[in-house]
């Protein structure tokens, strides 16, 4: 079945890029109207992150990230596939000076990326201008998905790529040998060397790795974000400014301003974050389980 999936993804990836959009849409559309877990895990996720919002209006904002999650499958082909020369065209880097100013001088460097749903495309177009390390969750219950993923994402360049359960030290490794570390610290991974910090004013999990690794490397730490366009006008990855006063001795307050910030970009484009992911599947003591 994932053989036959990724096959459809192949053909799909010679569409233009407008019809492909399209038809990614129509496939949220119909996973939106399946009966699948991960649509409650969402339903559930908006609750709690937008009370302010109906019933009603969470539905909308529920389907509008099904259609983006449809489009981003379906997209996922043109990274794999296609030449460099269209990724380009489809994927605007903004900011990049920023990032390059930083590898020049040999400063270590941390590209906070959290989980938006054109992640992906952001690490590709990164991957195509600079030799970088990541951290990856191996697929164990599907080999033949995480061989794809693998290779997908090693495809540009000098790619380092980590598997969580290898723990950081070829991480810190990589980035005082000059490479960017292309980060994503916004899942739930347990309470295992994590603090309860407020995400949309809900307690959640949040591992302090950004801090730590920042005091441990002398970092800059680069917030990157990339954002998909409507009616398949592709992508835009932006990198902002080093932060400023970051890391401070105080991990838990690092913490904050990382969830904080990530909260602030979130609510620019809510249909694009990775709502799926049970973020608040760790509950402090005593607390009842969402899902």
């Amino acid at each position: 079945m994932t053989r036959l999936a990724i096959f459809i993804i192949w053909l799909f990836h010679w569409l233009p890029l407008s019809v492909l959009s399209r038809a990614g849409h129509f496939l949220g559309i119909l996973s939106y109207f399946s009966v699948l877990p991960r649509k409650r895990i969402a339903r559930t996720n908006l609750a709690l992150c937008f009370p302010e919002l109906d019933v009603s209006a969470r539905r909308r904002l529920l389907l509008r990230h099904f259609q983006a999650l449809g489009r981003s499958i379906l997209e996922r082909g043109l990274l794999w596939w296609a030449s460099p020369e269209r990724l380009r065209r489809i994927i605007r880097f903004e900011g990049e000076e920023h990032l390059h100013a930083l590898v020049q001088t040999g400063t270590p460097v941390i590209l906070l990326a959290p989980h938006f749903i054109g992640l992906d495309a952001g690490g590709a177009r990164v991957a195509m201008s600079f030799d970088s390390v990541s951290m990856y969750s191996h697929q164990k219950r599907n080999p033949v998905l995480n061989d794809r993923l693998y290779r997908g994402r090693k495809r540009f360049g000098d790619q380092i790529l980590l598997s969580r359960q290898d723990g950081v030290r070829g991480v810190v490794k990589a980035m005082k040998s000059g490479r960017p570390f292309y980060y994503l610290p916004d899942m739930d991974y347990g309470k295992r060397d994590a603090v309860f910090v407020p995400f949309f004013g809900v307690e959640a999990a949040t591992i302090t790795g950004l801090s730590r690794l920042a005091r441990l490397t002398g970092a800059r730490v680069l917030p990157c974000v990339t954002r998909m366009l409507p009616g398949g006008a592709g992508y835009v990855l932006k990198i902002g400014e080093a932060w400023e006063n970051f890391p401070t001795a105080d991990v838990q307050a690092d913490t904050i301003r990382m969830n904080d910030w990530i909260e602030s970009v979130v609510r620019t484009m809510p249909e694009q974050y990775y709502w799926v992911h049970r973020r608040f599947k760790t509950r402090p003591d005593g607390q009842a389980y969402f899902y």
